[in-house]
């Protein structure tokens, strides 16, 4: 038996690789909810998938037929990821979230409490860590000798005009640099050393 899922944010940037994903493991996308209805890319993997625009009736659909799901995936924007998590672990539904899942650690611990009242989990990618270019280096860090390191990271990218009118360019949304790009270098680090 498959496993069957839905998705929050399947009109973002990352949501195909969601799909992919999802497909690759042989999974099923049931429905999927975003404002923008510009997600064609669905055709490509589930055909068949019910789609929302409004998330009063995708939770609608989600109630109806919450014994059949087993994940939500989370693609929404950083600042909807919090509400979307606790949504998904009061109907006892597994989470699978982009990072960062929340903004601050007020938010983690109030996740934490909710996911400890509910049947499910919470999982957030970290993709990084199946790089690899990350894996060969994590090899050779653990064949050199010493256990002091001393790590330069750099992060240089272009963003066009869109990028500081959309949620990204919004510290209060997104959480900034930080979170919404340094997080995936955070882990990598940790995953490293």
């Amino acid at each position: 038996m498959s496993l069957k899922f839905v998705m929050i944010g399947v009109g973002g940037y990352i949501a195909p690789r969601h799909l992919k994903a999802i497909k690759d493991v042989g999974g099923e996308l049931i429905a999927a909810v975003d404002p923008n209805d510009s997600v064609g890319i669905i055709d490509s993997y589930f055909p068949d998938s019910e789609f929302f625009t409004e998330f009063e009736k995708f939770d609608a659909f989600v109630s109806a037929n919450v014994e059949q799901i087993d994940y939500v995936a989370i693609c929404s924007p950083n600042y909807l990821h919090k509400p979307h998590i606790a949504w998904a672990l009061r109907k006892d539904i597994n989470v699978i979230c982009e990072k960062p899942l929340v903004l601050d650690v007020e938010s983690l611990d109030e996740i934490e409490r909710i996911e400890s009242k509910s049947k499910a989990s919470v999982y957030s990618i970290l993709q990084l860590r199946l790089h690899d270019d990350i894996l060969g280096l994590k090899e050779e860090i653990e064949r050199s000798s010493g256990d002091r390191r001393e790590v330069e990271l750099t992060y240089i990218t272009s963003r066009g005009k869109w990028y500081d009118v959309s949620w990204k360019g919004d510290d209060r949304k997104s959480g900034g640099v930080v979170l919404n790009i340094g997080i995936h270098f955070f882990d990598m680090l940790s995953f490293l050393f």
